[in-house]
C-alpha cells in the first residue's frame, strides 16, 4: 500500500475516511522505531516526538489534519496524565491511545476517564497496536 499524505482518503479504511497523521510520543527510540515503521507499512503518516514539549510542538503543527496519537505515559518531563488533558483540551476530537510499562489500574482509570481509546501495558504486540490505531480512528470519525 503506497504512503498516504495526511487527509488523503486511503485503501485502509474503504475510502471513507481520510488518513490521519499518528503521532507516535514515547522516549524510548526504538519503540518509536518500531511503531512508526509498522504505521507506516499500514499507509499511515507517522511523526515522533520523544518528549511533552515536542508532543506540544506537533500536535500545534498539525492542529488542521486528521490526528492520532498514540502516548507514552511517561516521558522525560511528563510523569502524570497532563500531557493527555493538554490534548483534550486542544484536540478533542483525537483519538489517543496510552500505554505504559509503570502504570497503575488508576493511571488507567484516569486516562479512560479522560476519554483515551485504550490503555495498554507494554510490551505490546506492534501489528495489534496498529490495529487498535485504524480501530480509533474509525470509531471516533
Amino acid at each position: 500500500m503506497a504512503i498516504q499524505d495526511a487527509g488523503e482518503y486511503s485503501e485502509m479504511n474503504g475510502g471513507k475516511l481520510p488518513t490521519p497523521v499518528v503521532l507516535v510520543v514515547d522516549d524510548e527510540p526504538l519503540i518509536r522505531w518500531s511503531l512508526s515503521e509498522g504505521l507506516t507499512e499500514m499507509g499511515y503518516v507517522v511523526k515522533q516526538a520523544a518528549t511533552g514539549a515536542e508532543a506540544r510542538e506537533a500536535i500545534a503543527a498539525i492542529q488542521d489534519d486528521p490526528l492520532v496519537v498514540v502516548l507514552d505515559l511517561r516521558l522525560p518531563d511528563v510523569s502524570d496524565l497532563s500531557l493527555l488533558r493538554d490534548i483534550r483540551t486542544r484536540r478533542p476530537d483525537v483519538p489517543v491511545l496510552m500505554m505504559t510499562a509503570h502504570g497503575t489500574s488508576d493511571d488507567a482509570r484516569q486516562a479512560t476517564r479522560l476519554g483515551v481509546f485504550k490503555f495498554l501495558t507494554k510490551p505490546f504486540d506492534v501489528r495489534a497496536l496498529v490495529d487498535l490505531v485504524g480501530e480509533a480512528w474509525a470509531a471516533t470519525h
